[in-house]
């Protein structure tokens, strides 16, 4: 198991804490991955049945709180009928508990006392738990606009909160500088751990369809770790021979942050430079995604595409789901949105078999769900 960066392609063994390349640029992993059924279905009821497909330094202790196996539930409503992962029911209320549990059992496994992310929220609370289990103190910084219920978890977590007033790129920019000072950059965006931990989404989707895969996934997109993950999981699916096709990927953004779905739409390669404007989709409200080159590669060679919904959109989107009894936060709302629409467009047909991303909790969002639905009613 080795890290490559992305752009100069200099290699580094696994033995050693870090978390970018020498030359500032983002790294993956590459591991040979095994896939066997038998030992699957024999596996842990969790995300950790599949761990002779996860990279992980041999003797790190496993770090888990049952994250994983969500429900894949079918539901009917004005998109006809589809199914809906249930990431929203995870340990901390959110699809980032995928990518915490591998992440902190590497970073537990490198003996690290302290670490520093920056989180909208979700991944900040994620991570916060996780670093409790690894013994870890954790430093955690979000936006000041971040949801209270987010917030309150991070901190009884046990973790060190710290508000940053301004954008979430302001909030990455204080958590850098700080990490400059000799703490450990756990960041989630930047760890090849973390999206090796969400491309367990693709292999549950893909067992509990009885091994098959459906013919596409709707999922919300800020910096885009389930974009990749999906494509990591089921490229090494179709790559091991246990699937025939790659599932196309379709991802949404709001219309006042989509730097990914702008770029998409005149075939750039990069993302575009937007001006952000506020949108209650707070979990993927990234201006300059890290990884976006990466993310629109990705979406491409899947033969899927970026869409924008509205904030009304997104509002009824959440509004629907709840008559349907799922309680999500707008993030979440942002995919079913997105569904909605690809299906009244016929980009994804009727009777095509779709899954859609259901990434957070809207318990975790009250505060940010009241005031909306004030507005919107």
């Amino acid at each position: 198991m080795q890290l490559v960066c992305s752009e100069c392609g200099i290699s580094y063994d696994t033995s050693l804490p870090r978390w970018r390349c020498d030359c500032g640029a983002w790294l993956r992993l590459v591991f040979t991955p095994r896939y066997d059924r038998s030992s699957i279905v024999t596996g842990p009821l969790s995300l950790w049945r599949y761990r002779d497909a996860l990279p992980l330094t041999e003797g790190a202790a496993l770090l888990s709180l049952g994250e994983g196996m969500t429900p894949l539930q079918r539901f009917q409503g004005p998109w006809g009928e589809a199914l809906f992962k249930c990431d929203y029911l995870m340990p901390t209320g959110s699809y980032k508990d995928r990518g915490s549990s591998l992440m902190l059992s590497q970073l537990h496994h490198w003996g690290l006392k302290e670490i520093i992310e920056d989180s909208s929220g979700n991944a900040g609370a994620s991570v916060a738990a996780y670093s409790q289990l690894a013994s870890i103190a954790a430093q955690i910084y979000i936006p000041d606009y971040t949801s209270a219920g987010k917030a309150a978890q991070i901190a009884l977590y046990g973790a060190q909160l710290q508000r940053i007033p301004g954008s979430r790129e302001a909030t990455t920019q204080a958590a850098e500088e700080k990490a400059a000072l000799g703490i450990f950059y756990a960041s989630h965006n930047w760890s090849p751990w973390f999206i090796q931990g969400v491309k367990t989404l693709a292999l549950e989707i893909w067992e509990q369809l009885g091994w098959t895969v459906p013919s596409a996934i709707v999922t919300p997109l800020g910096q885009g770790s389930i974009v990749l993950g999906l494509y990591a999981g089921f490229s090494e699916l179709l790559a091991a021979g246990e699937i025939t096709r790659l599932p196309r990927i379709f991802a949404a953004q709001a219309s006042a942050c989509a730097p990914l779905a702008e770029a998409f739409a005149t075939g750039a390669e990069e993302p575009a430079c937007i001006v952000k404007g506020d949108t209650m989709a707070e979990g993927i409200a990234s201006a300059v995604p890290l990884k976006g080159r990466e993310v629109l590669r990705a979406i491409r060679l899947s033969q899927g595409t970026i869409i924008s919904v509205s904030e009304e959109e997104i509002w009824q989107g959440v509004l629907t789901m709840a008559r349907q009894g799922a309680y999500i936060e707008p993030t979440s709302g942002t995919a079913v949105a997105a569904l909605l629409k690809l299906r009244d467009q016929g980009v994804i047909a009727a009777n095509e078999e779709v899954v859609v991303e259901l990434t957070g909790f809207g318990l975790k969002a009250t505060d940010k769900i009241v005031e909306y639905s004030t507005k919107y009613k």
